[in-house]
């Protein structure tokens, strides 16, 4: 049925979970149950059709390397769980812009040299989707990296807190261009944001209003260590809190801000890429008597979400096959914290299976043996 072609913007922990995820189950058949995924094929293509052909980033230890080699080297530090082989794929010296905070400054040094040609890399690639996986707070390298995926001509997938998708200006701009786009920050398989989202629906259907809640994350990775720097959070302390309370405006209710908090707690460097969430939420039940429920949650960051951008291209790859422009409402609702339009997570998945549905591929082969039939 073809490959996708995938250039990845930032090579870290999550580009590198993503390249391991697609060589580990290059071999799974469709019957497997593959944890992470929505189905090993997803509308015709199966996770070994994904096929990197480029990567950027600014880090001179990653800068020139094969991308086999550089998603193992410092400082990515999640969980390496499969071999990857020698790619051919070079990672390029991307655009800094506000890429490198201060604190990841003290760990990484720029590359030499100037930006590699973007729109003639991904042209000359053959490039289907673009994925961003740059920093926390990289709001001005986002929207430049955009200009060059729209002057390129590909679909974007953007994994981060910086708002395109959601934002009409940049909808209205892929649409121009007749090219797809799904985001803004990424939903993990089961992480803080959904877990937190399930159990304060939990709640609501039960009658039971959130007085308070909050969610405090804790994490030795780079983005943590990133987000010391807290003025680069804003963004994504709109995009996790907006997570959470659409699902209580759905309903018609409201939270007070000073009743929520969500955002990161601190950088701890042992933690490596595992991630420990702690989630609170005080309501009341019957006779308006007080309940509280504490939960924490312990999980590797990185792998935890490189399967849903895996279904996200996938996803992206149908739009293009079908000549779908702008942001697509469906996937973004369901592997997205902040997409165009809020659904419940039950919404967002039975509105993305109906979009698989409804764009997949079609074996033509088997259509025209069928008819003979």
């Amino acid at each position: 049925m073809g490959k996708i072609r995938v250039a990845i913007i930032g090579v870290g922990n999550c580009a590198s979970s993503l390249v391991q995820g697609v060589r580990y189950y290059k071999k799974a058949r469709d019957s497997d149950s593959i944890p992470g995924v929505m189905n090993v094929t997803l509308g015709g293509y199966h996770i070994r059709d994904i096929e990197f052909v480029a990567a950027f980033d600014i880090d001179k230890n990653k800068v020139g390397k094969d991308l086999s080699e550089a998603i193992f080297t410092f400082p990515n530090n999640t969980t390496k769980f499969t071999k990857v082989p020698h790619l051919g794929v070079k990672v390029y010296r991307g655009m800094t812009h506000d890429g490198l905070g201060k604190y990841l400054a003290q760990i990484i040094e720029k590359a030499t040299g100037a930006t590699s040609d973007i729109v003639s890399i991904l042209k000359d690639n053959k490039t289907d989707v673009v994925i961003n996986y740059l920093p926390v707070g990289s709001e001005e390298a986002t929207k430049w990296y955009v200009e060059q995926v729209l002057e390129a001509g590909c679909a974007f997938i953007n994994c981060i807190p910086v708002f395109i998708a959601s934002e009409k200006y940049w909808q209205r701009r892929f649409e121009s261009k007749n090219l797809p786009l799904i985001g803004d920050d990424i939903k993990s398989q089961v992480g803080a944001t959904i877990l937190h989202r399930t159990l304060v629906n939990l709640y609501l259907d039960r009658g039971m209003p959130i007085d308070r809640t909050y969610q405090l994350n804790t994490g030795g990775n780079t983005d943590f260590l990133n987000m010391l720097e807290r003025e680069r959070l804003h963004s994504k302390k709109i995009s996790k809190t907006t997570a959470v309370t659409s699902q209580i405006k759905a309903r018609g209710l409201d939270i007070l801000p000073e009743d929520v908090h969500v955002g990161p707690s601190d950088y701890v460097p042992w933690q490596k890429d595992n991630k420990l969430c702690f989630l609170r939420i005080e309501s009341r039940h019957f006779g308006d008597l007080p309940t509280y429920l504490d939960c924490r949650l312990s999980v590797e960051d990185s792998p935890n979400s490189a399967g849903v951008v895996i279904d996200a291209i996938r996803c992206c790859k149908l739009a293009l096959n079908n000549h779908l422009s702008g942001a697509l409402y469906g996937p973004s609702s369901y592997f997205m914290k902040t997409p165009p339009k809020q659904y419940t997570d039950t919404e967002a998945k039975a509105l993305t299976e109906k979009f698989i549905a409804k764009y997949k591929l079609i074996d033509k082969k088997a259509k025209k043996s069928k008819r003979k039939k």
